[in-house]
């Protein structure tokens, strides 16, 4: 799926990896952009104003906005950290709402090498894996507004392919 990000010079990958988020019409809607990723890609923050098109009838941020900027970025953090022959989809999420949202809100998603080796053996062993991954949306000045977990799927793409399979006989 992001075979030419890999072929990008390491300089280059969080750039192109910000300037497609930033671009991509389902992310751009969210009102968020996509504010810094790390050079390793293992980090990535995000920004969501307080602007018209953000705000909702009481004046403070729309829950949809809330919860749709936190949507994608640890799946393609995942598929680039594991490779082609992962399968990485977004199985479930919730959101806790803490407190309205009067300004700029800031999300930051994270994976550890520690993560992607623990992944690699589950895949290894199991063939499919699910993580949970807890996310806050703070103000500036560090004040949570709002919680999302979402579980991932991964599985190993020959896994996966022979699970689908057996479904379909």
């Amino acid at each position: 799926m992001m075979q030419w990000l890999a072929r990008l010079p390491p300089r280059w990958r969080a750039r192109a990896m910000r300037l497609g988020f930033n671009l991509h019409p389902a992310f751009r809607g969210t009102g968020g952009r996509v504010q810094y990723i790390a050079p390793d890609l293992s980090h990535v923050r995000v920004r969501l104003p307080l602007t018209w098109r953000t705000r909702n009838v009481l004046g403070t941020i729309y829950g949809g906005s809330l919860f749709s900027v936190t949507d994608g970025a640890h799946p393609t953090m995942l598929m680039l950290a594991l490779g082609r022959n992962a399968i990485v989809w977004d199985k479930a999420a919730t959101i806790r709402y803490r407190r309205p949202g009067r300004d700029t809100l800031y999300v930051d998603f994270r994976i550890t090498p520690e993560e992607i080796a623990g992944i690699h053996a589950d895949l290894a062993r199991h063939g499919e894996t699910e993580r949970t991954y807890l996310v806050e949306l703070k103000d500036g000045e560090g004040s949570v507004h709002a919680q999302v977990e979402r579980t991932i799927y991964i599985a190993d793409k020959a896994h996966y392919k022979q699970k689908i399979s057996e479904k379909d006989a």
